[in-house]
């Protein structure tokens, strides 16, 4: 399969590569898995595969620091994966099980883990990028040195309340980070057809906010990126904007059968720029894992996402007075 070509060898471990690899497979099988679960009935309501957008969380995550926040949109199982949070107790969430994380309540699109410092999932679009603005700024005054990734999609980047967030976050000096995962379509519409800006951080100039554009299939950019970025807020310089421009191969959700674009645009992104096919390239050719260690891998992420799958099914459905808790918080 043909990939982008690394025009200078990167400066990146075996290791590192094998973690990027690994994560990265994880969230493709699995989103695979949750496809299958949703086609069996297993998983009910809305359900979005990051399946192509694998290398902009697992980039980003690479550079975080524990304490850091993160928040994103309802396409966030690959977000909660790369921060850690348990592939059972995710994909138990999916099929509205106890043993989900926040007790088959949420589902696909709203769960939440304290622990790995995952503020959610949300299900209105554009609505976590002021909540992300808050974190923000309950760090800068709790003056904890941490930073938060605020993430949403080029769709939320036309909603009002992006921009007041970007007000708000330049004025106040906070040290969010907006990611824009731009994958190309909001829902059905394409955004050269929905936005007047060819690159959709430069709207952060009005703001005094700096920003740049980011392959988001090639990890080792995202990661480069988001070094910068943090060491930009973490300095106390206030916001910074990355638009990431990735790729989703499925349709918007489950529902989606995609017909605003070809097979054959998917498939070109699939065979040319695939960011797990260009880290597999980056260990082969740099001889630091062989076919067989590929395969090895392959298969103990597909066992971690069976078992996951398994627990899913087996966990019981929750109690009825489960519906009376959480709804308020004691202070």
């Amino acid at each position: 399969m043909a990939v982008r070509k690394t025009p200078v060898k990167p400066n990146v471990s075996k290791d590192e590569l094998l973690t990027f690899y690994r994560d990265m497979l994880l969230i493709r099988r699995f989103e695979e898995k949750a496809g299958q679960l949703y086609g069996m009935g297993l998983i009910g309501g809305f359900c979005h595969l990051y399946i192509g957008q694998e290398a902009v969380v697992v980039g980003l995550e690479a550079a975080t620091e524990e304490g850091d926040k993160r928040i994103t949109s309802y396409r966030d199982h690959g977000h909660m994966l790369a921060c850690g949070m348990d592939p059972k107790g995710v994909m138990a969430e999916l099929t509205g099980r106890e043993g989900g994380y926040s007790k088959g309540k949420g589902g696909s699109m709203h769960m939440f883990s304290k622990e790995k410092h995952f503020y959610g999932g949300h299900g209105i679009v554009g609505a976590q990028v002021p909540i992300g603005a808050g974190l923000a700024f309950a760090d800068k005054y709790l003056e904890n040195g941490r930073v938060t990734f605020t993430y949403f999609g080029d769709g939320a980047a036309n909603q009002g309340q992006v921009y007041e967030s970007f007000n708000m976050a330049a004025i106040w000096d906070l040290p969010v980070i907006f990611v824009i995962e731009n994958n190309q379509y909001a829902m059905g519409t394409s955004q050269t057809r929905s936005t007047s800006t060819p690159d959709i951080y430069t709207r952060g100039q009005a703001f005094g906010i700096p920003g740049e554009a980011v392959d988001g299939m090639d990890v080792l950019a995202v990661k480069a990126a988001s070094e910068k970025a943090i060491a930009h807020c973490r300095a106390g310089k206030g916001p910074y904007i990355l638009e990431v421009k990735t790729y989703r191969y499925r349709g918007h959700s489950m529902s989606d059968p995609a017909k605003y674009r070809t097979r054959e645009e998917v498939q070109k992104v699939r065979e040319e720029r695939d960011a797990i096919e260009h880290v597999r390239e980056l260990l082969i050719t740099g001889k630091h894992a062989t076919e067989d260690d590929l395969k090895a891998i392959d298969k103990e992420i597909k066992a971690i996402v069976n078992e996951a799958a398994e627990f899913s099914k087996e966990s019981p459905e929750p109690s009825i007075d489960e519906l009376y808790t959480d709804i308020y918080a004691d202070a």
